[in-house]
């Protein structure tokens, strides 16, 4: 059993490999036409969902200050309050003082009371401020914020018809692709994925074009020209790196 899978493996020429993997080349090119006509649709998707995030977030702290602004008023209201009962029993004791030292006494205490009622409705009206200051600050970003919900469904929708439009024949050139991978060696398979993920244009398998690489345009000398033509090794260009073929194997008329 082996033997003839050994046998089996050896039928393959590297004419066949680099064909294979031209085709391979091909099926990926338009993969990533599609995804090219996708453009950065994705990624403004997901720009704006993390925004809108964001922009929730800072809402939701907005509403958490405004409630301690409003706790804040209410604790000042109850301070005046209790001040305000202070002097009115300061007020009334005042009245049966047996001397000057408990007339000073609670006189001074009168008087700090009113300073503290002052104080507190001094925060009261800062609080307000801050309220206002902070609703205004509600309005203005909920207003951004339902704009970039608006942005997002849009977007949303102009992907997801590009998508429904470009689905079937994906899935079609993937199938095929990952049938022209099941019959190429694994660390060949390996080199092309690797030089397609370095190249500028994802072109790992090119054709020779005027005596230069398919790629990088960079001239390819005579004796290798020669060795690429007859196909009975891989060669790849010194410049790029890209894996080279000659016109006719990519069924192109020079």
């Amino acid at each position: 059993m082996a033997t003839d899978k050994q046998s089996a493996e050896k039928e393959i020429t590297v004419e066949e490999k680099l064909s294979t993997l031209y085709q391979l080349q091909a099926m990926m090119t338009e993969i990533d036409k599609i995804k090219t006509l996708r453009g950065e649709l994705p990624l403004e998707v997901q720009d704006l969902e993390d925004e809108i995030v964001g922009l929730e977030t800072r809402l939701q702290n907005y509403q958490s200050e405004i409630k301690d602004f409003e706790n804040a008023v209410v604790e000042q209201k109850h301070k005046i309050t209790e001040s305000t009962g202070l002097i009115e029993k300061y007020k009334t004791q005042l009245d049966n003082v047996r001397n000057n030292r408990e007339f000073d006494n609670l006189s001074k205490e009168i008087e700090f009371q009113g300073l503290e009622i002052e104080f507190s409705e001094k925060k009261i009206r800062e609080f307000g401020e801050a309220i206002k200051h902070k609703k205004a600050d509600i309005a203005e970003l909920s207003e951004k914020l339902e704009g970039r919900k608006g942005d997002l469904v849009q977007k949303q929708s102009e992907l997801e018809q590009i998508i429904s439009e470009t689905k079937q024949d994906e899935e079609r050139l993937r199938e095929k692709a990952k049938k022209l991978e099941a019959n190429i060696e694994p660390r060949l398979l390996a080199a092309f994925k690797r030089i397609r993920k370095g190249a500028r244009n994802g072109l790992a398998v090119v054709y020779v074009q005027r005596g230069a690489c398919g790629g990088c345009f960079n001239k390819i000398p005579p004796q290798k020209q020669l060795d690429i033509k007859l196909r009975k090794k891989v060669i790849v260009c010194e410049y790029c790196g890209r894996i080279m073929i000659d016109p006719e194997l990519a069924g192109v008329e020079e």
